[in-house]
């Protein structure tokens, strides 16, 4: 028998909804970039990835993208990025005002990651509905 999808917390899953709801203008400035085939690339926003929500997901090879503001703690970063590294993502960070004053900049160094990443053989993240960012 197959195994199941591993289903996300609907506390973190609900949290991660209402954050794709209400973007702030440099995450919808870059998700204007990196969605749908722009890039040639799928990514996810808001995506979960127990215990934490990460801003970009790119499924297919484990590449996170994350925007910090003032409001980021570079401790907790650091902890989040090794948990993260650790299970087999690789973490680029970004400033707000990198993505408000350079967005092309930003997705060109993107692409630039992404071009030299391998596909992700393992999958640890659950699947997506069909009607909304995928894989």
């Amino acid at each position: 028998m197959g195994q199941m999808a591993k289903r996300i917390d609907s506390d973190l899953g609900a949290l991660a909804r209402n954050l794709r709801g209400n973007p702030g203008e440099p995450e919808r400035r870059l998700w204007n970039r990196l969605r749908a085939s722009q890039t040639g690339l799928k990514f996810r926003r808001q995506a979960v990835i127990d215990p934490f929500i990460v801003d970009f997901l790119c499924p297919f090879n484990g590449l996170i993208v994350e925007l910090d503001g003032d409001e980021h703690d570079a401790e907790r970063d650091r902890n989040r990025d090794t948990h993260l590294t650790e299970n087999g993502y690789t973490v680029v960070r970004f400033g707000n005002a990198d993505v408000m004053t350079n967005v092309d900049g930003v997705v060109d160094h993107i692409l630039s990651i992404a071009a030299v990443m391998p596909e992700r053989r393992k999958i640890t993240h659950p699947t997506p509905s069909l009607g909304r960012e995928g894989l």
